[in-house]
């Protein structure tokens, strides 16, 4: 048995190396990478943290009678209740008073996520996000007409951004339901046919993130990936002129 322990106990240390600090707090993600993490960070903790209260509370109720309220003997029978309205009526009020609690809050994350700045901002940059059977194409309004930058199953579509610097994306799609999601931005928006979707934020780490689409979009779904590469403002402007450079040349 004291072996077991030891096992146990040493199990999950491989898993917690390999987690920073306040990727542990924060359940997986961490704070500040965008300022979409920067509006939902505190959310996602929250609610895990009130899940975690409702699980244990909810598991003492389930141990409770089984631990103390056991069957003494076999003479007696435990007093029976046919209902208990002040239990009832808590059962209904305090998950309704939690949901409508995180309604709320989640309301006013999305309403900070999804806002749009104004179409005069000239320090805005515009890229044009477009999913299809089973890759995407980024095109960068700045860099001119036939600077579409498309990606193929084998080989991902990179998606540049400057540091920094708030980019507005347009999201379509060619075909069906596809979505464009970066897990470490905590972000996903749809890509729908006929519908144009809107979304502003801000990188604010460099470095290059995995994106995936995480809506079932054909056989080869599982493929559909591109890579964000955060950069300098410099090197986005350096990669802007040489997307028009080979549309030139």
């Amino acid at each position: 048995m004291p072996a077991l322990r030891k096992i146990a106990l040493v199990a999950p240390l491989p898993l917690l190396a390999g987690c920073s600090n306040e990727e542990l707090t924060g359940i997986g993600y961490r704070g500040g990478v965008t300022s979409v993490n920067e509006a939902s960070f505190g959310l996602w903790q929250w609610a895990w943290l009130a899940a975690a209260i409702v699980g244990a509370f909810t598991l003492i109720l389930i141990l409770w009678p089984v631990l103390f309220h056991r069957k003494k003997d076999d003479g007696s029978f435990p007093r029976q209740f046919q209902y208990n309205i002040p239990t009832e009526v808590a059962y209904t009020v305090i998950p309704f008073i939690i949901v409508a609690v995180l309604f709320g809050y989640t309301a006013k994350a999305e309403n900070e996520i999804v806002a749009l700045s104004s179409e005069s901002n000239t320090a805005l940059h515009d890229v044009a996000v477009n999913g299809f059977q089973w890759a995407w194409q980024f095109t960068y309004k700045e860099a001119g007409e036939g600077t579409t930058v498309t990606g193929t199953p084998g080989q991902p579509a990179v998606l540049h951004m400057p540091l920094g610097e708030r980019v507005r994306f347009t999201f379509t799609a060619s075909d069906v339901i596809h979505s464009f999601w970066v897990p470490d931005f905590m972000i996903q928006m749809q890509s729908i046919p006929g519908v144009t979707n809107k979304l502003e934020f801000t990188a604010n780490e460099l470095g290059e993130y995995r994106g995936f689409c995480n809506i079932l979009c054909g056989r080869q779904h599982s493929q559909m990936r591109f890579t964000v590469k955060v950069v300098t403002p410099g090197e986005y402007d350096s990669y802007i002129q040489s997307l028009k450079a080979e549309v030139s040349s």
